[in-house]
């Protein structure tokens, strides 16, 4: 016998935006595999005397390695648990699912994955602001702004990047917009292209700044600060 490992996207961190699906599956858990941005008001839910293990990765800081969280699920569903991975935002987006997804195969364990709202979603909603508009923004993509060595990943599809019919959003980008921003310019999307720079989506420290491609140049290279990010770029970014 072995257990049963349920992916839980736990959305962008206000425990009010999980499903409720993810909270019966946290309350039945006998183990709580969480992300960084997973933690707080949302372990909340959580049972009672579940083991809570924090397995999150943040840029710049220690993290756990991936191979480490990936066999760590398995052993606890080998000792016959019931565990939730609870992933942020949506655990298929930029959430190493498929190793884990992976690793679960190898070892012949069931697992279910409870999709979460995603942050970008998220972040659309606390500005005010659509993803798409007819005439307008007829296309949303999502990219990473960062690949595993930490920069700006090589294989970019400028052109598509450049749309400026497209509404983008940028994970994990902070560190290298800057550099991505003036690849944009460089590609023919205007400088006063409006871009929004949105921090600690549906948190007590949400902060959205709303600014252009050029000034958010300007904004970043000054500084960046530690709460997750988001950035949105293209004409319904302006809201």
């Amino acid at each position: 016998m072995t257990g049963f490992v349920s992916f839980v996207g736990s959305g962008p961190g206000d425990p009010e935006l999980l499903t409720l699906k993810a909270a019966d599956r946290l309350k039945r858990a006998d183990a709580v595999l969480f992300d960084d941005l997973s933690a707080g008001p949302i372990l909340s839910h959580a049972r009672a005397g579940a083991d809570l293990v924090g397995v999150g990765k943040r840029a710049g800081r220690p993290s756990p390695k991936q191979h480490h969280v990936s066999q760590l699920l398995v052993e606890y569903a080998q000792d016959n648990q019931r565990i939730v991975r609870l992933k942020s935002g949506d655990g298929g987006t930029f959430g190493r699912l498929e190793e884990e997804i992976d690793a679960l195969k190898a070892a012949g364990i069931a697992y279910e994955i409870i999709p979460g709202v995603p942050s970008a979603c998220a972040a659309a909603a606390a500005a005010g602001i659509p993803l798409t508009r007819r005439l307008t923004a007829r296309r949303v993509q999502f990219i990473t702004g960062h690949d595993v060595r930490g920069a700006l990943p090589e294989d970019l599809n400028m052109a598509a990047l450049a749309d400026a019919q497209a509404t983008t959003v940028v994970f994990m980008g902070q560190r290298t917009f800057p550099a991505f921003a003036r690849m944009l310019m460089e590609a023919g999307l205007p400088g006063d292209t409006p871009a929004l720079l949105a921090e600690g989506v549906s948190t007590p420290q949400q902060a959205l700044h709303r600014s252009t491609l050029s000034a958010l140049i300007t904004r970043l290279e000054a500084g960046v600060s530690d709460a997750p990010a988001l950035i949105l770029y293209g004409a319904l970014a302006e809201g």
